[in-house]
């Protein structure tokens, strides 16, 4: 799974069998350290309550198209869930100075 930020969301004109009714998502890919890495992409919401602002978690290709219901519908990338808090523990040094 991987991280990202909501930053807008999409309305598509026509939907494919097994889309009506799924939220588009605007999504900012991110970095375990919360900042921005690569470009944005159209994410759909499996979740159906990610908004704007959130923080969230997301699966791509495959795994995406069966985080929704009917599996195996077209999408890239899909919303699991929303991140309530993310928490980085530090990497303990390895013996001899390196991590």
């Amino acid at each position: 799974m991987f991280l990202g930020r909501v930053i807008g969301s999409l309305v598509a004109t026509t939907a494919c069998e097994g889309m009506a009714g799924v939220p588009l998502l605007w999504v900012q890919p991110l970095g375990s350290d919360g900042a921005a890495k690569g470009q944005p992409f159209v994410c759909a919401d499996g979740t159906r309550m990610a908004g704007p602002g959130e923080t969230i978690y997301w699966e791509a290709s495959r795994e995406a198209a069966l985080t929704l219901e009917p599996s195996f519908v077209p999408v890239d990338h899909a919303v699991v869930g929303i991140v309530d808090d993310r928490q980085i523990d530090a990497v303990p040094a390895r013996p001899g100075g390196r991590k």
